[in-house]
């Protein structure tokens, strides 16, 4: 080091402002003190408010000129400190050329990101700078841009760049850069080089990674706990709406990623329900064939699915050459065994169109409620389901003709002769799978009236044909063939599904459905298992759900009113949004009702501000550079110590009895508290970051409480994204990256799974506020204030409308 000079003094004017040590600014600080001490200068270094507000720079230098030059430039000042403008012109454009080269490449780099970088550049030009303890003015200008980089990285990352460090080494040690540290130490705040998230840096418990791949055949395994889910197969006639979505699919998907991240085996079927007359009915409207209607809808269904995220391992279909198999199959058994009769029905016939009608054919006044637009299945007001020849002033749903009462030979289940043994099912499955109350109600009901023979043949022609001679005319009714849909879509997916569904010492089957199809799969379906004589894997819980209604009335897929999934799509808001919501508001034991106001509200009220800040709160404060720099700390062992004083001990206490609780409902297919759990879960760790006072002061003045915090905070976080990977997968999954950790399986308990050092990625907003007017614009748009048409009004249009051409 040079003597000192005492004509060579500059004095350093800076901002009281915070001069962090990733900054430009202080790397410029740097480069001068090392210059200054390397050329003998005196450096007085002051603060001034005044001037710093009136440049906006962090600090300028005045040289001891006649003129008071004031410089802003730190290379500027380095040339001038080196009289480099003096030096032989090789030396002097050498020179030239390294700091234009730092200024305009090295510079621009970041310094605690990505740092590869920055290093390799250094060290593509580390062969021009000083190659002993001499700091020339290339060496001052290379080491401020390096400096806290080089310093702070982990050694492994710079070791790599063998001649850059040897050369880092010297100039470290050089005497000019010893006695510079100390006014720079000073006046710097010290910034953590933030590593970037990877799986080398990850530190996560081992043996709590989770991973679905759908592409991959699911077997039930022997001492496994083997669960198959079902949810109701929708039918082709239309895209369905929310209230199909939650009644069936999104609940069964649900539970069905629950089992997963419970390490369950886990087989989740479910496919489009095609045959019948509502494809018929549908395909009549649209002038087009029933295959190509069911090919089309198909396809609309999977995609609405596909986008609410919902993980089939296999989404099929019933008009299939397997369906036809394994139905024939089932019903010969049932033949065979005495437990199918024949009888003469008496149906509605259309002389107009020569056909006898189905039940959806037929329309007319319901005998129940007086509504005069009910179907000749079931009334849309009243839910009553019906007998079409019960209807009051029939007419055909082709043409608007009175149809007449004719005899047609059909084939019968002879439920009435299979209910001791149903009944016997029903008491044994219902206690140890722990029915819903309105499935257990439902179907209580039904035996107690006494079942009946139940007519499994129709006079259609698109259906599973009737092996029988004498029927060759006729299909099998829908809900004799849909819910045998079940194992033949299985069977598409694996030529072994008869180990799902003729295996039930080792298989527990769960079934997903609206409350209108309980019967069918509690009474109908296991009689039909139990008539073919072979040990069927039979219901073990079911599942159901009242009716989502929309605003202002029912969802209705014939008068298109309420939303569909193409339309929760086109509004731009996520589908985990969209599932909380529908899940939240789940009808588990009484009807429920969507509307646009709550469903803002519980966006920006809920999720925004109970998660997503939690979330976000966490993770920006372990990701500030100044702090932690995204590496996770120790947690103090004495302050999470079972039976410690501490808000960190009673907040896991909280957590874990609540996972209890959480565990305990899911368990049971208790979705809409398994979900509210969830989120109180969340709550009680925003009231956790209140209560300790995480913050800046926190941190400065009691580092041990702060990093325990924001440990037992971080995992909490952890804990959360399995918590709701059942409900917002997505959302799951983004927690989980943005922790730079797998995801994970669901423990008993709440444990630090995210250990010391481990380094978490970028936080990112998972939510984002829906603005207020989009409720009224959203009402307009999807039609919350329709009204269905007038009743005699229709009526008149069918009594008008041409018989459509049968396909």
């Amino acid at each position: 080091m040079s003597a000192t000079n005492t004509e060579t003094s500059i004095k350093l004017i800076r901002s009281p402002a915070a001069l962090h040590a990733n900054t430009a600014a202080a790397a410029g600080l740097l480069k001068i003190l090392v210059a200054a001490q390397a050329t003998g200068a005196v450096v007085e270094i002051s603060e001034d408010k005044a001037a710093a507000a009136k440049t906006k720079q962090p600090y300028s230098v005045v040289l001891n000129d006649a003129a008071g030059t004031r410089l802003y430039d730190a290379n500027a000042v380095v040339r001038y400190l080196y009289r480099t403008g003096t030096q032989p012109l090789g030396e002097r454009l050498a020179i030239e050329q390294l700091l234009e080269w730092e200024e305009k490449t090295l510079a621009l780099l970041p310094t605690d990101r990505d740092i590869d970088q920055l290093l390799e550049a250094a060290s593509g030009r580390v062969d021009q700078l000083s190659r002993s303890a001499t700091v020339g003015a290339a060496d001052a200008v290379v080491l401020g841009a390096v400096y806290y980089t080089m310093a702070n990285a982990k050694s492994a990352a710079v070791a790599k760049y063998t001649q850059l460090a040897e050369w880092f080494a010297r100039q470290t040690a050089a005497p000019a850069v010893v006695a510079a540290l100390p006014a720079y130490t000073a006046n710097v705040v010290a910034v953590l080089v933030r590593e970037e998230p990877a799986a080398e840096n990850r530190r996560v418990r081992s043996g709590i990674e989770f991973a679905f791949d759908p592409t991959q055949v699911v077997l039930p395994v022997e001492g496994a706990r083997n669960v198959l889910i079902t949810s109701a197969l929708p039918y082709v006639n239309n895209v369905p709406h929310l209230g199909n979505v939650i009644g069936s699919t999104l609940s069964a998907d649900v539970f069905a990623r629950y089992s997963r991240v419970r390490g369950h085996n886990t087989l989740y079927i479910c496919g489009t329900d095609e045959y019948g007359t509502t494809t018929e009915t549908k395909a009549l409207e649209e002038g087009v064939s029933c295959q190509a209607l069911c090919d089309k809808y198909h396809v609309l269904h999977k995609q609405v699915y596909d986008w609410f995220g919902l993980s089939f391992n296999h989404f099929g279909r019933t008009s299939t050459p397997k369906q036809t198999e394994i139905v024939q199959g089932i019903f010969a058994q049932c033949h065979a065994n005495g437990f199918v009769s024949e009888a003469e029905q008496t149906q509605q016939f259309c002389e107009a169109c020569q056909r006898f009608l189905a039940d959806r054919y037929v329309e007319g006044t319901c005998p129940a409620c007086g509504y005069d637009d009910a179907r000749g299945d079931q009334c849309d007001k009243c839910g009553k389901l019906l007998n079409a020849n019960e209807l009051i002033d029939p007419r055909c749903k082709l043409d608007g003709s009175r149809p007449v009462l004719r005899d047609s030979r059909h084939l019968f289940l002879d439920l009435d002769r299979l209910q001791p043994r149903c009944g016997d099912f029903v008491a044994r499955s219902s206690a140890a799978g722990r029915w819903s109350a309105n499935g257990v109600a439902i179907t209580e009901n039904w035996l107690r009236e006494g079942l009946r023979p139940r007519c499994i043949t129709r006079d259609l022609k698109w259906g599973v044909p009737v092996p029988l001679a004498g029927f060759e005319d006729k299909v099998f009714y829908v809900w004799f063939d849909a819910c045998i849909g079940y194992p033949s879509i299985t069977a598409a997916y694996t030529p072994q599904w008869e180990r799902w569904w003729k295996n039930p010492d080792h298989v527990q089957l769960y079934q997903f459905m609206g409350k209108d199809n309980v019967p069918f799969h509690t009474v109908v379906f296991p009689s039909t298992q139990l008539a073919t004589g072979d040990d069927w894997t039979m219901l073990h819980h079911i599942a159901t759900c009242e009716y989502l209604n929309y605003e202002t009335g029912k969802f209705s897929k014939s008068r298109g009113v309420g939303v569909f999934g193409n339309n929760a799509q086109d509004t731009g808001v996520p589908a985990d949004v969209w599932r909380y919501y529908l899940l939240v508001s789940r009808p588990e034991s009484s009807d429920t009702i969507f509307t646009w106001a709550d469903f803002v509200a519980r966006n920006n009220n809920e999720l925004l501000k109970n998660l997503g800040n939690l979330c976000n709160r966490v993770l920006k404060f372990l990701d500030s550079n100044t702090k932690y720099a995204g590496a996770l700390p120790a947690a103090d062992a004495a302050l999470v110590a079972p039976g410690a004083d501490t808000t960190d001990r009673r907040l896991i206490d909280d957590v874990n009895t609540m996972l209890a609780r959480y565990i305990d409902d899911m368990d049971a297919v208790r979705i809409k508290a398994g979900l509210r759990t969830a989120m109180e879960i969340s709550a009680r760790g925003n009231q956790y970051l209140q209560e300790s006072r995480l913050d800046n002061a926190l941190f400065t003045e009691s580092r041990a409480q702060c990093d325990t915090v924001v440990t037992v905070a971080a995992n909490l976080v952890y804990l959360l994204s399995v918590l709701l990977h059942p409900f917002m997968p997505a959302t799951a999954a983004s927690i989980a990256r943005q922790l730079n950790a797998p995801e994970r399986l669901l423990p008993d308990s709440f444990e630090l799974e995210l250990l010391p050092g481990h380094v978490i990625g970028k936080a990112e907003h998972l939510f984002a506020q829906i603005p207020e007017q989009k409720i009224a614009e959203w009402r307009a748009q999807y039609g919350g204030a329709q009204q269905p048409p007038a009743a005699s009004e229709d009526k008149k249009s069918k009594k008008n409308k041409p018989a459509p051409k049968a396909n």
